[in-house]
């Protein structure tokens, strides 16, 4: 499959889904019932708060004469979210922070890291009508630790590689534009002139390969800074049926200087909860930005732990 069908494909079906998730349940979610001072709060004053932190773990062994073979392997995973709604009258504020980091051990093998993530975002809205807003905000994506590049020859100098790690790369964008919310669960932001900040603060780093140029960061400086034509984010969070959660978060940024090489990302998760504290959890990531590869990129994990909302 060719570059541009990958892209051109990768964007219609975030599009459909955009299209579709929010017609998946009409049920609006009523924030007027959240409590503030001892006293109910009108639709024109509401808050609401969400604190959810997890664990997973998965284990796996076998004897020595398990005959179908395997290797025994060990992983650890932990997330920590945090979501926060308030509205004054016509002013709103939203912040939403996650994080996410996992490793895996197999036998034989050092600790790999196989989720890292660093999202935080805060927005500040003045309402013009029932679902059109005026806003601004602040959005940062980065990681917690190191990534590492493996070789299949573990007896070459070249087996691990560094190829990323805390603010290498870090993405800082700054945004004002127009909001779009249907409904309480889903809404669409449009920011022309967004800027975004592409931060490598390892100077050492320079991942520089015929399919990665140091996160578009030029070589011998730390910041990247690029202007949008046009960045679009769109983000859905409901229970589609008992106790099953979806949400994602796509965003699409056009630069003025390369308006044709549009950066598409997608994240994606599905909870259901077993119990009060058991949940299985299915997230998924996709992203096409030239400065990371000029293939689309995927993600993928299926995990099962604990959870805890507050």
């Amino acid at each position: 499959m060719s570059q541009k069908l990958q892209r051109t494909s990768f964007i219609a079906l975030t599009l459909l889904a955009l299209l579709t998730f929010p017609a998946i349940a009409q049920n609006k979610v009523d924030l007027t019932n959240s409590i503030n001072s001892g006293r109910l709060k009108t639709a024109n004053d509401t808050a609401w708060h969400k604190i959810e932190f997890g664990a997973n773990l998965n284990q796996g062994s076998f004897s020595s004469n398990w005959t179908g073979g395997g290797v025994n392997s060990i992983a650890l995973g932990l997330f920590l979210n945090a979501l926060s709604e308030k509205k004054v009258g016509k002013n709103s504020w939203r912040n939403d922070f996650q994080g996410q980091y996992g490793i895996v051990r197999n036998k034989g093998q050092q600790s790999r890291k196989n989720v890292d993530r660093i999202f935080f975002d805060t927005k500040y809205n003045r309402e013009l009508t029932a679902k059109w807003s005026l806003f601004a905000n602040v959005n940062f994506l980065s990681q917690f630790g190191n990534g590492y590049e493996y070789s299949a020859e573990t007896d070459t100098v070249k087996f691990k590689k560094k190829v990323s790690g805390i603010l290498s790369p870090a993405y800082l964008t700054e945004a004002i534009g127009i909001e779009y919310r249907p409904v309480p669960y889903f809404f669409i932001d449009l920011a022309p002139g967004a800027l975004r900040q592409t931060i490598v603060v390892d100077k050492d780093l320079y991942v520089n390969t015929p399919d990665q140029k140091n996160y578009g960061v030029p070589i011998g400086k730390r910041v990247r800074t690029e202007a949008a034509l046009i960045q679009l984010v769109a983000n859905f969070d409901k229970d589609i049926a008992k106790d099953v959660n979806l949400k994602f978060r796509y965003l699409m940024f056009s630069s003025f200087k390369h308006p044709l090489n549009i950066d598409n990302r997608l994240d994606a998760q599905l909870t259901a909860k077993i119990n009060k504290y058991v949940n299985v959890n299915l997230g998924a990531i996709m992203v096409y930005d030239e400065d990371q590869s000029n293939k689309i990129q995927f993600a993928q994990a299926l995990s099962i732990g604990f959870l805890f909302a507050f």
